[in-house]
C-alpha cells in the first residue's frame, strides 16, 4: 500500500467523522481548499454520520432517503441539524438538514432498526470476473483515452476500484465494478455504512447515459444528483472487495434513473441503491 493511499483513507475517515458543536447540531469538515461543488456522496455520508449520533448503537441504519437542494461549496464546512423524530420499540427515525450559508443544501431521513430475525431471500450476484482479473480504473481510463478531472480523482483516492468488462447486448444498460478501501480501517458497523454511503454516489447515475453513448464528463453534458436512497441489508465489509452492479431502466425529461445492488465477494447482497439525477445535454455545434 502506498503512502498516498494510506493518507487518503485517513483523510476520508476524518472527513466523515462529524463534530458535535451543540445539541443536535454537527459540523462536517470542508473537503477542499479551493471552492468547487461538494461531492454528493460526502454530504449524504456526513448526514448519516450525524443522524447516527445518539441512536442506540444496537440499532443500525437500514435505510436513508436524501434530496439534494443546492450545490454546496467544497471549501466550506457543512452544518447538520438532526431532528430526533422517533424512538420506538424496534425503530428509530432521524431527519437531517445540511446547511451552508444559512440555506439548506440537502434533506435526509434515516431509519434505524434493532437486530431481528425474519424471512430471507436475495437476488444472486451477477457472474463477473474476480477483482484481480479486472483492471485498475485509472489504467482502464488511460486505455480508453479518457481522463477524469483531478477533483474526482481526489474523491476516489481512498478506494481501490476495478471496473468489470462491459456488458454486451440486452435492453438494460448496466455496468459492474469492484471497490474497497485502499487500506483496512477496521471500522465499526456505523462507519462502514457511512463509508458505503460515500462510495455509492460514484458512478451510479451516469449509467443512464450509457444508451446514448455519453458519460458524465462528455462535452455538453451537465449532470447533478437530485435524490439518493440506500437500503442497508447487512453491515458492508468495506475493507474487502464489494461488487457494485448498476443498471438504468429509464431516462427522460432531462432526468435519469439508476439502480444499484452491492454484493460481498462471496455473493451476499448487502445494500440496494436508487438514484435520480439531472442529465442535460447541450447540442454540439
Amino acid at each position: 500500500m502506498s503512502e498516498d493511499a494510506r493518507r487518503a483513507v485517513e483523510e476520508l475517515r476524518d472527513l466523515l467523522n462529524v463534530e458535535e458543536i451543540d445539541t443536535g447540531i454537527f459540523r462536517g469538515a470542508a473537503s477542499a481548499e479551493e471552492m468547487g461543488r461538494v461531492y454528493g456522496g460526502q454530504v449524504v455520508a456526513q448526514a448519516l454520520a450525524a443522524a447516527a449520533r445518539g441512536v442506540d448503537p444496537e440499532r443500525q441504519a437500514h435505510s436513508l432517503h436524501a434530496y439534494f437542494l443546492r450545490a454546496g461549496d467544497s471549501a466550506r464546512p457543512i452544518i447538520y441539524r438532526v431532528l430526533p423524530d422517533f424512538d420506538g420499540g424496534s425503530f428509530s427515525n432521524r431527519r437531517v438538514v445540511a446547511m451552508q450559508g444559512g440555506k439548506p443544501i440537502l434533506n435526509l431521513a434515516a431509519s434505524f432498526h434493532r437486530p431481528e430475525e425474519g424471512l430471507s431471500h436475495a437476488v444472486p450476484m451477477p457472474d463477473v470476473p474476480a477483482p484481480d482479473e479486472c483492471p485498475d480504473f485509472r489504467d482502464a481510463l488511460a486505455a480508453a483515452g479518457q481522463k477524469l478531472p483531478s477533483f474526482l480523482l481526489d474523491r476516489l483516492a481512498a478506494f481501490d476500484i476495478r471496473p468489470c468488462p462491459p456488458v454486451r447486448g440486452g435492453d438494460l444498460p448496466q455496468r459492474q465494478e469492484w471497490f474497497r478501501l485502499a487500506r483496512p480501517l477496521g471500522s465499526d458497523d456505523t462507519m462502514q455504512r457511512v463509508l458505503l454511503a460515500y462510495a455509492s454516489d460514484f458512478a451510479l447515475v451516469s449509467t443512464a447515459l450509457m444508451p446514448h453513448g455519453l458519460g458524465f464528463f462528455s462535452p455538453g453534458v451537465t449532470g447533478a444528483s437530485l435524490d439518493h436512497a440506500i437500503w442497508f441489508h447487512q453491515t458492508p465489509p468495506i475493507d474487502d472487495w464489494l461488487l457494485y452492479a448498476m443498471d438504468s431502466p429509464w431516462s427522460g425529461h432531462a432526468r435519469g434513473f439508476a439502480r444499484g445492488a452491492i454484493y460481498t465477494r462471496s455473493g451476499e447482497l448487502v445494500a440496494s441503491v436508487a438514484q435520480e439525477g439531472l442529465l442535460r445535454v447541450k447540442p454540439q455545434a
